[in-house]
């Protein structure tokens, strides 16, 4: 089928996009570049896939609705999934406007180009920080989700609102996967993983909120992009859906992984808890096990080893 892929240059686009070509798919990625990071490493993302013929980049901005209207009009897409967005919560904090501006206006623009030609099967990537603080765990897809912590997972919880909308009034069928803590090969360098392991190896110190014993539920980006190409195959009117592992590991023990992987003792800052985190995130995943036949299969310390060899070979931990 022929896929739209916006964030085609990031984490999980590319590794998304790479996997679609190598099932047969035919993909058009999109993606603005975004200087939040370093550009390099988006190129190095899209190495895996723009020599593949059935690949075609285009750059452009979700901001950008005329734009969107003209790609969706050309090619005719099968499918749309979308993982552009602005990411990372504490940025949030301090630049809240551009939230609203990509994750929600921009994904109202794109899902306007979708209803307004092919109707493809939709599935768009949400984050499980949309439950804040007040949902009991494990968190429940039902949860009401009204309370986020910071300004990005609030635009994220409005995106889906917009979505359930679309879906609603044009009959696009859309599925929302919720994201839990994704790390891995070619993840981002503000991520705690990237940043933990480079600095432990270096000597720096890390900061370790609540004596280190929060709890995050870490997912590996191959069981991200199965769970993804699992909803793409399998269309619903709408439904919201976690992707996370399911087993929450303390901040800590996850530390304690990296020490070893790196070969490096840890230098450890404490501090308390921000505002915009929670103590723990962890994903109730049997719904995704019911409609998509998909479950985990990466355990941390497998993951994390993958990703120190991944950091190591692409020089960025000597």
């Amino acid at each position: 089928m022929k896929v739209f892929v916006s964030g085609a240059a990031g984490f999980v686009g590319s590794r998304l996009a790479l996997a679609l070509l190598r099932r047969g798919d035919e993909v058009v990625g999109f993606d603005n570049f975004d200087p939040y990071y370093n550009p390099e490493l988006k190129n190095l993302h899209l190495r895996d896939v723009l020599h593949d013929a059935n690949f075609t980049f285009v750059r452009g901005d979700l901001r950008d609705a005329d734009l969107l209207k003209s790609v969706f009009e050309r090619e005719n897409f099968e499918a749309l999934a979308h993982i552009g967005a602005m990411a990372a919560v504490r940025y949030s904090v301090q630049n809240p406007l551009v939230y609203g501006q990509v994750n929600v206006q921009g994904t109202a623009n794109l899902l306007d180009a979708a209803r307004n030609t092919s109707k493809p099967t939709c599935v768009l990537a949400s984050t499980g920080s949309v439950y804040g603080r007040d949902t009991p765990v494990p968190f429940d897809e039902d949860a009401p989700a009204v309370m986020p912590l910071a300004p990005y997972p609030a635009s994220k919880r409005a995106m889906e609102l917009f979505a359930y909308s679309f879906a609603h009034l044009y009959g696009l069928p859309t599925t929302i996967l919720r994201f839990f803590n994704v790390y891995g090969p070619h993840g981002r360098p503000d991520m705690m993983p990237w940043q933990w392991a480079t600095k432990i190896a270096a000597g720096e110190p890390i900061t370790l909120f609540n004596g280190g014993h929060m709890k995050r539920d870490w997912t590996y980006i191959d069981d991200i992009v199965r769970g993804f190409l699992a909803a793409l195959d399998a269309p619903q009117r709408f439904e919201i859906v976690n992707l996370g592992c399911g087993r929450p590991v303390e901040n800590l023990q996850f530390v304690q992984i990296l020490e070893e992987l790196v070969g490096q003792s840890a230098k450890i800052i404490e501090a308390p808890v921000p505002d915009s985190e929670p103590i723990e995130t962890f994903a109730k995943i049997e719904k995704a096990k019911r409609l998509f036949g998909w479950e985990p299969r990466v355990e941390v310390e497998e993951g994390l080893a993958n990703f120190v060899d991944w950091l190591r070979e692409n020089e960025f931990l000597k």
